[in-house]
């Protein structure tokens, strides 16, 4: 976080106008001290501004892949093959362009990039201190300790003010909501990097409060637990009164708190914990390594996970594009139509024939695009995404696109889809196949799907899995999934067989082979290194992978 600071990773308080009417006279939002967030309404359009600095406000900044939902998520997404692009801004090309892909008649599409392999790209050319904006692996490591810092400063000063009405509560969910982001934002740096640093200060204007002491990703983890543990510990003694109520909805945009947003209860948010402590066993563990006294623990948490009923954390756009821009603001956004990204063949090649989620959401080119084929070899594709704000499909089907203002529903966090996923996934690994396909069913269903139940249809485990697999690439669409699978599947490593691809002629191969061959772990960015160069002890910040 040094690295973090330097780069202007401001705790701005601008972000008030989002949902307060009340302005706030800020002498340096940047400072914990600062007499802005020193009273009640400061300090909770303080915790509100977590959507902007933890999301939006960088130094660094490219409007091609655009800020965290559309540009660091685009770069799982990319990685997970559910989209693919040609656009150089950033590396986004070399980032998600396979080693090699085979082609059934035996031709071989190499990585057309310098340095061919993404390992070597990544540290030889993007993850280089003087590349700045360019390191594709500065982004996500530099919003999640925006995230974390605001946690600290609100942590650090809410003893210090004075609240009305029922103190204790209000205290408490501000305490809650600053151990849910601090356990969020660690996930997502144990889940992405190869190591991390635990902080637990915030920085003031003298870079105070950083520490070059790296720790593993598997102690990332750990802390990311420890801080759901701490924000539940909380929630249990907290019940629903006006003033938990009125503090939680002014944490949130208001333009959030629509469908699946919501003010949620103790119960509801203790819930949202669970299935993001299950998902952090899940996706940073290799399937193949699992054991049974992990999968169990994942079927207790997703017992105890989000039902379809609960609020979670979402985030819509509106029309100022305050959080999101409703038409550049996601990697949805910015596949629709011939945008920046592409739908991959290997997605669609993924739906069911009958699935209304695939002919509601998107169609066939005219032609296909091939683009610029001196910039990789997987992209090319004969498909695109749907807008459903101009071409409407039905209102029973998910959308997995709307760019009119407030229409698509990003999931922040976790999902009852991703809950009854992971749950379906350790029943099938468990030898409960038929508990897992059913719940597999209720996902379809619940989104619309018009599948018939696979559920007692005498499916093998195999097979099952691989219903189990192509549900998650497609109900869990656009919730950055899709690369940690790929992970611990070891399709990264071992690559994809039987895979539809494109030639550089739009010939179209069935059965294709891609060896992907990417960096299953970012190493830490150097440009956090450079400031900030390990303290002894520390541990490995480059992954061994070669």
């Amino acid at each position: 976080m040094k690295m973090a600071k330097i780069f202007s990773l401001m705790l701005v308080i601008t972000f008030i106008s989002i949902s307060c009417s009340d302005q706030l006279d800020v002498e340096n939002p940047n400072q914990p001290s600062s007499e802005a967030i020193k009273n009640e309404l400061g300090i909770i359009a303080f915790g509100q501004g977590i959507y902007i600095t933890g999301f939006k406000d960088l130094k660094y900044y490219d409007g091609v892949p655009g800020y965290f939902w559309s540009g660091a998520i685009g770069y799982h997404e990319l990685m997970g093959d559910v989209i693919g692009t040609d656009i150089a801004n950033v590396f986004m090309n070399q980032i998600g362009c396979p080693d090699l892909v085979t082609l059934d008649d035996g031709t071989a599409l190499t990585n057309p990039n310098s340095p061919s392999k993404q390992l070597d790209f990544i540290r030889i050319t993007a993850n280089v201190n003087s590349t700045g904006y360019q390191n594709t692996t500065f982004y996500e490591w530099a919003y999640m300790y925006n995230i974390n810092n605001a946690t600290n400063v609100i942590l650090e000063n809410i003893d210090d003010i004075t609240f009305s009405g029922d103190a204790a509560t209000k205290k408490g969910v501000l305490q809650a909501w600053a151990y849910w982001w601090k356990g969020y934002a660690y996930s997502r740096i144990g889940s992405m990097y190869y190591a991390g640093i635990i902080n637990d200060v915030a920085n003031g204007e003298e870079l105070n409060g950083t520490n070059g002491n790296y720790v593993t990703k598997e102690e990332i983890i750990a802390a990311a637990n420890a801080s759901f543990d701490a924000a539940a510990g909380i929630l249990n003694g907290l019940t629903v009164n006006a003033d938990y109520t009125s503090t939680l909805t002014g944490l949130i945009p208001s333009f959030n708190l629509s469908g699946k947003g919501g003010v949620l209860t103790p119960a509801m948010w203790l819930r949202n914990i669970n299935t993001m402590k299950a998902r952090n066993i899940l996706v940073n563990t290799k399937a193949a390594d699992m054991t049974a006294t992990q999968w169990n623990e994942i079927l207790t948490l997703t017992n105890n996970g989000i039902v379809a009923s609960d609020f979670v954390f979402t985030g819509r756009s509106n029309a100022n594009g305050d959080f999101l821009a409703p038409s550049t603001g996601t990697v949805s956004a910015k596949t629709a139509g011939t945008s920046t990204y592409k739908i991959s063949e290997r997605l669609i090649q993924d739906f069911k024939a009958g699935d209304l989620r695939f002919t509601n959401n998107f169609k066939q080119r005219s032609s296909a695009y091939i683009g610029e084929v001196s910039r990789g070899n997987a992209f090319f594709t004969r498909w695109e995404l749907i807008d459903r704000s101009i071409t409407a499909g039905s209102a029973s089907v998910i959308q997995f696109c709307n760019n009119a203002a407030g229409g698509y529903e990003l999931f922040l966090a976790g999902s009852y889809e991703e809950n009854e996923l992971m749950k379906a996934e350790a029943m099938i690994y468990t030898s409960d196949v038929e508990g897992g396909l059913a719940l597999i069913d209720a996902v379809r269903t619940a989104q619309g799907a018009g599948l018939a139940a696979v559920a007692g249809t005498g499916l093998t485990e195999d097979e099952a899995r691989e219903e189990l697999r192509k549900e998650r690439r497609i109900g869990l669409l656009f919730r950055a999934l899709s690369f940690y699978d790929a992970r611990r599947w070891g399709i990264i490593e071992s690559g994809r067989t039987g895979a539809i691809a494109l030639s550089k002629t739009g010939v179209v191969s069935t059965n294709a082979t891609i060896n992907y061959n990417y960096l299953d772990y970012w190493d830490v960015p150097d440009n956090e290194i450079v400031y900030n160069p390990p303290a002894a002890g520390s541990a490995e910040t480059t992954n061994p992978r070669q």
